[in-house]
């Protein structure tokens, strides 16, 4: 169980894409302008996300592959820090974020599930892994989702972190609110 006083200093999640945002399968194709590259992504993520943004969390994304498809999702989420490294690099560009954005390694949750995350999972305030994460990252994880990476896992732990914070049922009831709905009717179906 997340301790409030952990899930209240996070003020920045940052997301690994394959493998967490995504099942980490990359579909590679021809296209009439050259080759192409799709990515599968889970809806009930962007869920989450959308509910940690409005709650004032920071979402940045941290690849270790540079993806147009990457750069289409984030902008379709509104996430503004895309950090795609092609050789798996994420610690000094993460740290230079932090430093630009003036906050601490111990106020953000990072969420990944392979060899390359380890870096910024070990030095993160918390680290997470995904269901199917390698044994090593498990090992180093604060919390494990039960959910498989691209199966609902950000979505899971944006749930962890905003019931921790005490904020779950206002940030759901904002967004039951954007559309059209309440709590009140959903919880009396």
């Amino acid at each position: 169980m997340l301790q409030p006083i952990v899930a209240k200093k996070i003020h920045l999640v940052g997301l690994d894409v394959d493998g967490v945002m995504t099942d980490g399968g990359i579909y590679v194709g021809e296209g009439p302008d050259g080759p192409i590259e799709l990515k599968r992504f889970d809806t009930q993520d962007s869920i989450g996300i959308k509910l940690l943004k409005a709650a004032g969390v920071e979402v940045a994304i941290v690849s270790g592959r540079v993806s147009e498809a990457t750069e289409i999702r984030a902008e379709e989420l509104g996430i503004q820090v895309v950090i795609q490294d092609p050789g798996a690099r994420k610690l000094a560009p993460f740290e230079a974020l932090l430093t630009n954005k003036n906050l601490r390694m111990d106020e953000v949750a990072f969420l990944g599930d392979d060899l390359a995350d380890l870096p910024l999972l070990r030095r993160v305030g918390l680290p997470v892994a995904v269901q199917n994460a390698v044994a090593e990252v498990r090992e180093v994880a604060t919390i494990v989702t039960s959910a498989a990476g691209g199966h609902g896992a950000v979505r899971e732990f944006a749930e962890v972190l905003l019931r921790a914070r005490g904020q779950w049922d206002d940030m759901v009831g904002q967004y039951l609110a954007g559309c059209g709905e309440t709590l009140q009717r959903l919880s009396r179906a």
